[in-house]
């Protein structure tokens, strides 16, 4: 399957709001062959020589029902800080993630967030968790996984997840206070 930003579903396509079903495992060979393109697609797509020339935009995060599958995969590169301050890079390839926990603290990107998926700019905070833990099998490390995250990157998985019920970033935003003051949360 080809996967550049012609062949990505945009959100004037209704398949975008479309449920994905939970996977089976152990996966097949063309699920696992799908979830290890789109990782492919989110390394690729910052390397600005391979983008330019094959039509990718930026990412940190691909979901299957970006390209039209209603399957519970998603692949994220997250180049971020741990909380001792040091570079770290977070890369997985995930079948049937889901969030088993999250902080009553909140967090938000305070340029907005952004999605393969939408062309049009909506500004506004989307508020979320700042603390999530996820639960996921992982195909890269091939087994069953638990990931503890915070901040940038915790708000990169919600969004992921958030499309396998046919949400989108946009949808979190309050068009009548698009930047509300939210006490105690966690800028980024």
């Amino acid at each position: 399957m080809l996967i550049n930003n012609d062949t990505i579903i945009k959100d004037d396509n209704a398949l975008i709001r479309e449920q994905s079903e939970p996977v089976k495992l152990p996966l097949s060979n063309e699920d696992a062959d799908l979830l290890e393109q789109l990782y492919e697609y989110v390394k690729d797509s910052t390397d600005p020589e391979i983008s330019e020339k094959e039509n990718l935009r930026a990412a940190v995060g691909i979901s299957a029902i970006q390209v039209g599958v209603k399957k519970q995969l998603t692949a994220v590169i997250v180049h971020d800080v741990d909380k001792n301050g040091n570079d770290v890079t977070y890369a997985y390839e995930l079948v049937n993630p889901r969030i088993t926990s999250s902080s009553v603290q909140k967090a938000y990107l305070e340029s907005g967030e952004g999605c393969l998926s939408v062309v049009e700019d909506h500004p506004g905070y989307v508020v979320r968790s700042a603390r999530v833990t996820v639960k996921a099998y992982d195909l890269l490390q091939k087994k069953d996984i638990t990931i503890r995250a915070r901040g940038y990157f915790a708000i990169v998985l919600q969004h992921e997840l958030d499309h396998f019920k046919g949400i989108l970033f946009y949808d979190h935003i309050d068009p009548k206070n698009p930047t509300p003051n939210v006490p105690n949360a966690q800028v980024i």
